[in-house]
């Protein structure tokens, strides 16, 4: 005995709807990567305020009015002008970070040395890097807080950290003579940025890109000259 109707509303219930193009999203809580590309904008206004204008006269409703925001999505994401100022160092010293596969220790010490000074004073010149350091001077004074900033987010200690222990090895080898490997590196740092970020933020005249060039060659080569040990060959 078959029972037609109820096959008939089977049929009915197992057919397919029709497809639907997927509709945009309309208010409530943003995607992830809506969200991501929101930071993302905020970091790039407050960058260019902090840079262009300084510390001081950068404003949270500037921001807020730039990336065209409300100031309650802005503190959903940072909580005062301080935190953002954090995030934005932090982002920029990510970016001046040499690539992670790039390799840093092949060859001799001078050849080391010479790759990590160029990638250093590349680094230590972009526009950004010599932008931020310009605005910390004119800052310090009333905002002494902005240069501990920089400094605890910034890669001087962990580059001095990492050439320290460069020299150490080469120490124990007998190809340097050395009692303070990270003093040492600290002054390999100073050698290598000081002067060129000094003339390119206006205090003298530029260095030319011959001279940058040349800058690391003659860096090292002073460097070793003053750690060289006397077992090694001159």
């Amino acid at each position: 005995m078959t029972r037609p109707k109820r096959h008939a509303e089977t049929r009915h219930r197992t057919k397919k709807k029709p497809h639907r193009a997927p509709t945009q999203r309309r208010g409530g809580r943003p995607s992830l990567a809506e969200a991501q590309r929101l930071g993302e904008r905020i970091l790039d206004v407050a960058t260019d305020f902090f840079l262009s204008h300084g510390y001081g006269s950068t404003s949270i409703e500037a921001i807020a009015r730039r990336a065209r925001i409300s100031k309650r999505t802005f503190y959903h994401r940072f909580p005062d002008k301080p935190a953002l100022f954090v995030a934005v160092v932090h982002r920029i010293v990510d970016r001046l970070r040499p690539p992670p596969d790039l390799p840093l220790l092949e060859g001799n010490i001078r050849q080391i040395l010479e790759r990590l000074a160029g990638l250093i004073l590349r680094a230590a010149l972009s526009p950004q890097a010599v932008a931020l350091n310009r605005m910390i001077i004119g800052e310090s004074a009333r905002f002494p807080k902005v240069a501990a900033v920089v400094t605890a987010r910034g890669v001087t200690g962990e580059a001095v950290r990492f050439i320290a222990g460069i020299l150490e090895r080469e120490a124990h080898a007998g190809n340097l003579a050395l009692d303070d490997a990270t003093f040492a590196a600290q002054q390999f740092l100073y050698m290598v940025i000081s002067l060129p970020q000094r003339r390119a933020m206006g205090l003298g005249v530029p260095m030319s890109a011959t001279e940058i060039e040349a800058w690391p060659r003659d860096v090292v080569a002073l460097f070793l000259n003053g750690c060289r040990s006397r077992r090694s060959p001159g």
